[in-house]
């Protein structure tokens, strides 16, 4: 949902793309690795206004970052997430996320109107691993997140509604270089009403010639195609770049006149940096997709 490479992307390609690239080309072995990590992620993105905005700009990022290895809070490169019950190849978890904000000034289709806040997002998903090859370097993935919808000016916080984005992805480590790690996820977008409300709606008072009053409702969003690759450098230098194309064909608020474009594409380029490494070790687990 909304500019967000959020943190799939922005999540991925901030402060979360180091814990992925520590798998080799053969099966890895168990191995001793820092309970906490953190650092700085330094780079730029390109990103749409909102889902299915007519614009785009590009911003400087500069975001810190933690990995925490927990039996049942982890941090790392799929995001904060509490993992309530794990067995075999299902996981059942508790995550957040987010997406930046904009200013309607900045956008013809909103010139105004509210700007739209920052988004927090908070919900539980399933994760199942449908198939994984011999050496454990590939897998394919099912999740299906469920998570409700906040945003805030940073003064206070209000409720818009929930989103649904199940996702089939691949993930591979050692992919062209040693110690990457591929992720490429497609899947589609369904949101509450309240959620495409604050995106789509155009009450009365903001009517004018080409942005007609309008009531969005609740439905389905789009197509979302999410990627990302990341690769060490050193090791505490990491490269992390990903991305993320979506399709607003068909969408319930095809109408909307906020809705400007079928089509959004976003990309994220960047280094992430560790700055420090807690002295606590933890073992990893012997394949690379913890």
């Amino acid at each position: 949902m909304r500019r967000a490479i959020p943190l799939a992307a922005l999540g991925a390609a901030s402060c979360l793309a180091v814990a992925a690239a520590r798998a080799q080309p053969t099966a890895p072995q168990p191995a001793a690795q820092p309970l906490f990590e953190a650092g700085v992620f330094g780079g730029a993105a390109l990103l749409p206004d909102y889902p299915g905005a007519g614009q785009s700009r590009v911003h400087g990022l500069a975001l810190p970052w933690l990995i925490y290895r927990g039996d049942l809070l982890r941090s790392d490169e799929r995001g904060l997430r509490g993992r309530m019950y794990r067995e075999g190849d299902l996981e059942f978890t508790l995550n957040a996320s987010g997406a930046l904000g904009s200013r309607s000034s900045d956008n013809r289709a909103r010139e105004g109107m509210p700007d739209l806040d920052w988004l927090g997002e908070i919900g539980p998903s399933l994760r199942w691993v449908a198939w994984r090859d011999a050496p454990n370097r590939t897998r394919l993935t099912l999740e299906t997140p469920i998570r409700a919808v906040f945003s805030t000016d940073f003064s206070r916080i209000r409720y818009r509604g929930y989103v649904f984005a199940p996702e089939l992805a691949v993930e591979r480590t050692g992919l062209v270089l040693a110690g990457s790690r591929a992720r490429v996820g497609l899947g589609p977008v369904f949101a509450s009403g309240g959620l495409m409300d604050y995106w789509y709606r155009v009450q009365g008072e903001f009517d004018r010639p080409g942005r007609p009053a309008y009531d969005a409702a609740g439905g389905y969003l789009g197509l979302r195609m999410q990627f990302s690759y990341r690769v060490p450098v050193t090791e505490s230098l990491w490269v992390t770049a990903g991305g993320r194309l979506e399709n607003f064909s068909g969408a319930s608020n095809a109408d909307s006149p906020l809705l400007r474009s079928e089509f959004n594409a976003s990309f994220v380029l960047g280094l992430s940096f560790t700055l420090y490494r807690s002295e606590a070790k933890v073992a990893s687990r012997a394949e690379p997709f913890d």
